[in-house]
C-alpha cells in the first residue's frame, strides 16, 4: 500500500477544496438581466449610488466613432433596472464613462471622454438629476479611456485621459470641479488605451500603469511626488498588442501585480517585486483571442483576488485564483460571442457578493448576478 505523509495529504485536500470552490460559483443572467433591449455601439460602464438610495446605478457609454446617445439606468433595489434616462441631449462619440464626486458636495459626478470630439462633465443634483456644465480636456482628441483619482493629493479628483496617437493628459481639479489646469504625460506617438493609478512603488504618491496597443511597450510611470513622470519601468513582453489593465495584489505578497488583456496573445499577470518589479509573469488564460477589458474581484469569497475578461468574438470568462496567482479556474459566461468592450464587477442586487456587467458593442448589454453560495 503505498504512503502518503501528512503534508502531501494536506496538499490533495487543499486541491480538493480548491476544485471544489470553482466549481461552486455561479453567474446567473437572463432576458431580464439586460440594460434595456437596445444593440448599440457600447464601449464603456460604470457602476455608483447616483441617487443616493444606497444601491448601485449604471451609466452606459455609446458610440465609439460614431455618435451614441449615453444612458443612466436606476437600480430599484434588487439589481433590476426599470427606469432609464437619457444622459444629456447631446449624441457623441462616446468611449468610456466613470462616476466620482468631482465638485466635492457628496454625490457622483458623470465624466465622458469623446473620441474626436469635446469631453463632458455632467454634475448631479443629488438624485440622480445630471446637468452638463463644462468640457475638459482638448476638445477633439481621440480620446479611448478615463481613469478618476486624486492624482495630485489634494482632496479633490482629478482626471487621467488616454488619448491613442495623442499624448494623454491629466486634468487638475481646482476643488470645484473645474479643470482649467492640464499637463502632458507620453508622446503623441503613444497609442495609449488604458491606465490605471496605483502606488506601485510603495513612496505614497500614485503612479500610472499605462496599457499601449500597436505592438509598443507598456509602462509604469513612477510619480516623483510632484506629478513628474520621468521614470517609467517596462512590463509584459515589450511588443503586447494591450487593450486593457489592471492592479492587484493576486499572489497575495503584499505588492501590486499587473493583469493584461491583449489582442491576439495570451493573458499574462506580471507580479511585482522589490528586486526586479514586473519580470516575473505567467499566464492565466492561455487562448490567444482579442482581449478587450479586465477586472479584479474576490467572485468565490476566498480572500483572494480573480479576474474576469472581456472578449470580442468569443466567450467572456472568469478565472478563479486557485493558488496565489500560479493556477486559475476558467469558468466561460454562457453567453454567445459578443464584442464586449468593457466589463466591470459590482454587487448589483445588494447581496454582499460581486456581479458582472457587460458593455457589448452592437448587443444587448447583458450583466450577471453571482450566485456563489457563501
Amino acid at each position: 500500500m503505498q504512503q502518503y505523509t501528512l503534508g502531501y495529504l494536506l496538499v490533495l485536500i487543499g486541491f480538493f477544496t480548491q476544485f471544489t470552490r470553482a466549481q461552486e460559483i455561479e453567474f446567473r443572467s437572463s432576458g431580464r438581466l439586460i440594460l434595456g433591449t437596445y444593440t448599440e455601439r457600447t464601449a464603456s460602464v460604470a457602476s455608483g449610488d447616483l441617487d443616493g438610495d444606497g444601491d448601485m446605478d449604471l451609466v452606459v457609454a455609446n458610440g465609439r466613432h460614431w455618435p451614441g446617445q449615453n444612458r443612466i439606468f436606476i437600480n430599484d433595489g434588487r439589481g433590476i433596472f426599470t427606469v432609464e434616462r437619457p444622459l444629456g441631449t447631446t449624441r457623441a462619440t462616446t468611449y468610456a464613462t466613470e462616476l466620482a464626486d468631482l465638485d466635492n458636495d457628496g454625490d457622483l459626478d458623470i465624466a465622458v471622454g469623446n473620441d474626436r470630439a469635446p469631453n463632458a462633465l455632467f454634475f448631479n443634483d443629488g438624485k440622480g438629476n445630471f446637468t452638463e456644465r463644462a468640457a475638459f480636456g482638448k476638445d477633439y482628441a481621440p480620446t479611448r479611456n478615463l481613469t478618476l483619482t486624486d492624482l495630485d493629493q489634494d482632496g479633490d479628483i482629478d482626471i487621467l485621459i488616454t488619448n491613442r496617437g495623442q499624448p494623454n493628459e491629466i486634468c487638475l481639479n481646482d476643488g470645484a470641479g473645474n479643470f482649467t489646469k492640464n499637463l502632458e504625460f507620453g508622446s503623441k506617438e503613444d497609442s495609449t488605451i488604458d491606465v490605471e493609478v496605483a502606488d506601485m512603488d510603495g513612496d505614497g504618491d500614485p503612479d500610472l500603469i499605462l496599457a499601449n496597443r500597436d505592438a509598443q511597450p507598456n509602462y509604469v510611470y513612477l510619480n516623483d511626488g510632484a506629478l513628474g513622470f520621468a521614470e517609467k519601468i517596462p512590463f509584459g513582453n515589450g511588443k503586447d498588442n494591450t487593450r486593457s489593465v489592471s492592479v492587484a495584489d493576486v499572489d497575495q505578497d503584499g505588492l501590486k501585480d499587473i493583469l493584461l488583456a491583449n489582442i491576439g496573445e495570451p493573458n499574462v499577470i506580471c507580479f511585482g517585486s522589490r528586486e526586479s518589479p514586473f519580470t516575473r509573469t505567467v499566464v492565466f488564460d492561455a487562448e490567444p483571442a482579442e482581449s478587450f477589458a479586465i477586472t479584479t474581484a474576490d467572485f468565490n469569497q476566498d480572500g483572494a483576488m480573480d479576474i474576469a475578461v472581456g472578449n470580442d468574438e468569443s466567450r467572456n470568462t472568469v478565472f478563479l485564483n486557485l493558488e496565489k496567482g500560479m493556477r486559475w479556474g476558467a469558468i466561460p459566461l454562457p453567453d454567445e460571442d459578443l464584442a464586449t468592450y468593457d466589463i466591470i464587477a459590482a454587487d448589483l442586487n445588494q447581496d454582499g457578493l460581486p456581479d458582472l456587467v457587460e458593455a457589448n458593442s452592437d448587443a444587448v448589454n447583458r450583466y450577471y448576478l453571482n450566485r456563489t453560495e457563501k
